[in-house]
């Protein structure tokens, strides 16, 4: 009889470790799922989108580009601006073949002009929330806005992507979703052309850049291809807006 008890109380015991053992495991596998998963949100207050368009062959670029640079210390960032840097493919004629070039985003600039939120086409060119922004250099901080845009909330798990924005107006329209993967703590040493003999370093860079529509104000994709050998530290910068309009409306991102 005391055998029969032992043996059931040994049983029992075995039954509680392997059940303790499995909820362990399945406890680990859930922290490390959801390690993965990032999480972005505006909040309801709108958050500006600061757009530089640069380039590696332009000699005036380099100050615009330490100035983006210095806003990644700031405790603002990601909470009331978002900044990133469109790198041009219009000086490369000049000597210099810019790494980070993209014919798509010196057309974005170019659109930017014929809708009217800027008056010409330039180098480095610095738009504030779809506005062209001459004062950035005796200004220095990024002024806040104190409107009402609505949630813009993007979560990142991998290479998917699930984004929604709620306006704060209740319009349904057809909004425009914008992804770019940004690059940090990029070198350059240029060998040829105005910025010759210099070793640029740059934040902010856009990588990869994707738009899509929506009239429902949800998406599902994934993040764009990118070279990731290009930088040590990439983030995340999404914002909207209207579709037939390059002015943004609400932003948001954060570290990948």
């Amino acid at each position: 009889m005391m055998m029969s008890v032992s043996k059931n109380l040994s049983i029992q015991l075995f039954s509680l470790q392997n059940i303790t053992l499995l909820l362990l495991l399945s406890f680990t596998v859930y922290i490390e799922v959801h390690a993965s998963e990032k999480h972005f949100s505006s909040g309801e207050n709108k958050v500006m989108l600061v757009e530089l368009f640069t380039s590696e062959g332009c000699s005036s670029c380099p100050p615009a580009e330490k100035w983006l640079n210095s806003l990644k210390d700031d405790p603002r960032l990601w909470k009331q601006f978002v900044p990133v840097a469109f790198h041009v493919d219009y000086w490369d004629y000049i000597g210099w073949k810019d790494p980070f070039a993209n014919r798509d985003y010196g057309l974005r600039q170019k659109t930017y002009q014929r809708q009217g939120n800027i008056h010409t086409v330039y180098t480095p060119g610095m738009i504030l929330d779809g506005k062209e922004w001459r004062s950035w250099h005796y200004k220095r901080r990024v002024p806040p806005t104190g409107e009402i845009a609505g949630n813009l909330d993007v979560i990142v798990n991998d290479d998917k992507v699930i984004a929604s924005y709620f306006p704060a107006n209740k319009q349904s329209i057809e909004w425009e979703l914008n992804i770019a993967v940004l690059g940090f703590q990029l070198r350059s040493n240029v060998i040829a052309g105005e910025n010759s003999g210099r070793r640029l370093e740059q934040e902010f860079v856009v990588l990869a850049h994707e738009k899509m529509t929506s009239r429902s104000g949800k998406w599902q994709t994934t993040l764009p291809n990118i070279k990731k050998e290009y930088a040590s530290q990439i983030g995340l910068a999404a914002w909207v807006n209207k579709k037939g309009t390059q002015t943004p409306v609400q932003a948001t991102g954060g570290w990948l």
